[in-house]
């Protein structure tokens, strides 16, 4: 099984999961976070975790991951007691061979040491090259023209 990422022929993203089913689930988990995604997002959003810029819910493929660092290919799951360690195991495995970095963070460290979390996820963040072949277009553009 192969992971098809980043395969768009066009410059604005179409074909990487935008505008389907996918990411219209993507956009509902945003508004429905878990408490740990909350908490971890706290730390990642705004670029608050040492300069890195992390999306939340975003669509990789055939794919839903809870942080993503398009700048050095990070993924960042956060794991409850539903997922399961050989499925995860696969997943991780067909990132891995799309050029992804995956790091697995337990429900219970995000509520009982975030601090911990964060710094753990800035290690490896810190750890990885840029690839500018990760700098995605943002799957929600301003309208055109807002901001200028």
């Amino acid at each position: 099984m192969s992971v098809e990422i980043l395969q768009s022929p066009s410059p604005s993203g179409e074909g990487l999961g935008w505008g389907t089913p996918l990411a219209t689930r993507a956009t509902h988990m945003r508004r429905e976070p878990t408490e740990p995604e909350k908490r971890l997002w706290r730390g990642l959003s705004n670029s608050r975790l040492g300069g890195f810029k992390f999306r939340r819910q975003a669509v990789l493929g055939s794919r839903i991951v809870d942080f993503f660092c398009p700048a050095i290919g990070l993924v960042v799951e956060v794991d409850g007691h539903t997922h399961d360690p050989e499925i995860d195991r696969n997943r991780d495995a067909l990132m891995q061979d799309a050029g992804f970095t995956t790091i697995r963070v337990d429900n219970t460290d995000v509520m009982e040491n975030a601090e911990g979390v964060l710094l753990h996820v800035l290690a490896v963040a810190q750890s990885l090259p840029a690839r500018a072949q990760w700098r995605l277009p943002h799957p929600n553009p301003s309208p055109e023209g807002e901001g200028l």
